[in-house]
């Protein structure tokens, strides 16, 4: 197996000066980072050491006060046994030593941030945990903004990550399972879940299809999630992702896996269903009243503006009898002068919108909010006076631009739905739109996300399991778990009984 540039598995002997060169000449040569402290202890000038760490990526103060000093001042006995072992036990202060002779664990821990540390008549390496390299604050992440709850955001330290959702779930019943991911990177990853709750079927496939993982590099979650995601060629994600320690603790604590990748804020949780499309993290800490119209209104968005284009271009084009005559004759009016089929007009508006849409978050803070929208206005009442795009077409488009970003998890998913939907009733007319959302629905019950149907709440018609779906019941109300996604479904008891 590829090991990453270097050939041993440990350390080639019990030399000082030999591990050192072979450290400088075949692991870590061109690398001007690295840096190698050759220590004397003053007593006893046979005891010899060597320092090994990443420049800029430990904590100085950590190495000179807990181990420089002490291996330098410590007045050794003649006989030691093994030195490795009595200068972890007695001499270093450090509450995070561990002893090796594997290479792999010696070069990983030099370049994540820890020390190594080699002494002369030992072919064992300790290690310590020195790591100190910068990382970004704790935000409010920018896609899931919230009026009321929480503010913390997952950055992209891992231990720090834990840490935000250790202090929410403060249980021995959680479990934190640490993982290596890429060949050249090592990136460590961390799988969570609450032992008494998890549903163990999600969690060994889980840990199955992760083990299958073979690729040279992880940088993000997103290359894990086109790894282990089930129909890998669908267009709607079957692996939710947040950035909300809160939001991963709340899904950890209904049965679901999670998994945290150091170098990314983004982490992933699985089974995902549908209906999470739909939900706000905010939907927790509002009155449930306001909580479940916020729902339903997201639910009349994607629908909006997933069909919205394709109704108007099926009436228009094929059944116009339907339309009320004041408003076919509006439409036959705004549409006079104008070259193009409304097919085209349609298609062309949309294709201008999402650029518009997305150059406006490509671009930094309020220069790209007055892009937006001063780039729409410009060109919406251009295009209408120049007879190249009808008034109706505006509209239409407008409101299924702006349904589109109520939801933002599914907004690929909805514009291609849309698209197809286009093309159907381009040449069906309302039959194309019935048979599309045929097929949409089939879509959808035969989805799954690590063997839990993606519609698998929506599926059923007791009312325990629709009280956190289209709409949020009270807390009160909501005794149990949901059944695919747990095997202790009592999430509170009910009049002392737990019944």
């Amino acid at each position: 197996m590829d090991k990453g540039g270097f050939g041993s598995s440990r350390l080639p002997s019990a030399d000082l000066e030999a591990n050192i060169r072979y450290l400088r000449e075949n692991v870590f040569s061109e690398d001007d980072t690295m840096r190698f402290r050759k220590l004397t202890n003053q007593t006893n000038p046979n005891l010899k050491f060597c320092l090994i760490y990443a420049d800029g990526m430990i904590n100085n103060k950590i190495i000179n006060d807990d181990i420089v000093r002490p291996l330098i001042e410590y007045q050794f006995p003649k006989e030691t046994g093994d030195l490795a072992e009595y200068v972890m036990d007695r001499v270093v202060c450090s509450n995070d030593v561990e002893k090796t002779p594997e290479m792999e664990k010696i070069v990983q821990a030099a370049v994540y941030g820890d020390t190594v540390l080699l002494a002369g008549g030992c072919d064992e390496a300790l290690l310590f945990s020195t790591k100190n390299f910068p990382t970004r604050a704790i935000s409010e992440p920018e896609s899931e903004r919230v009026l009321r709850g929480p503010r913390e955001g997952f950055n992209e330290s891992l231990l720090m990550n834990l840490s935000m959702l250790r202090r929410r779930l403060r249980t021995p019943d959680l479990k934190l399972r640490f993982l290596t991911f890429g060949r050249r990177t090592r990136t460590k990853a961390c799988l969570c879940y609450l032992a008494s709750v998890v549903n163990r079927p999600v969690l060994r496939e889980m840990e199955r299809r992760l083990a299958k993982i073979d690729i040279d590099g992880v940088l993000d979650t997103e290359y894990l999630v086109e790894l282990i995601r089930d129909k890998r060629w669908a267009c709607l994600d079957t692996i939710g992702t947040t950035e909300r320690p809160d939001v991963v603790a709340a899904k950890l604590l209904e049965g679901r896996v999670a998994l945290l990748l150091d170098g990314t804020p983004q982490a992933i949780t699985a089974p995902y269903l549908f209906i999470e499309s739909f939900q706000s993290d905010e939907d927790y800490y509002l009155n449930f009243y306001f909580a479940s119209i916020g729902r339903i209104l997201r639910v009349m968005a994607f629908y909006i503006s997933a069909m919205f284009p394709a109704v108007y271009i099926a009436l228009v084009n094929y059944h116009p009898e339907i339309l009320p005559t004041p408003l076919l004759i509006s439409f036959i009016q705004a549409r006079q002068g104008v070259p193009f089929p409304s097919v085209l007009e349609m298609l062309f508006m949309l294709f201008v919108f999402e650029m518009l849409r997305e150059s406006g978050a490509r671009m930094p803070g309020l220069m790209g909010q007055t892009l937006s929208i001063v780039g729409a206005l410009v060109i919406g009442q251009a295009t209408v006076q120049a007879k190249l795009i009808s008034a109706p077409i505006i509209v239409i488009v407008a409101l299924a631009g702006i349904t589109g970003l109520m939801n933002p998890k599914i907004k690929g998913f909805t514009i291609v739905v849309r698209i197809i939907m286009l093309a159907l009733v381009t040449i069906l007319g309302l039959y194309g739109f019935l048979y599309g959302n045929l097929a949409l629905l089939v879509l959808l019950f035969n989805l799954q996300s690590f063997g839990v149907p993606l519609l698998s709440n929506d599926s059923h018609h007791t009312s325990q399991k629709w009280k956190d779906t289209v709409v949020r019941d009270p807390w009160w109300k909501m005794i149990r778990r949901p059944e695919h996604l747990s095997r202790n479904r009592v999430r509170q008891k009910q009049d002392g009984t737990g019944k």
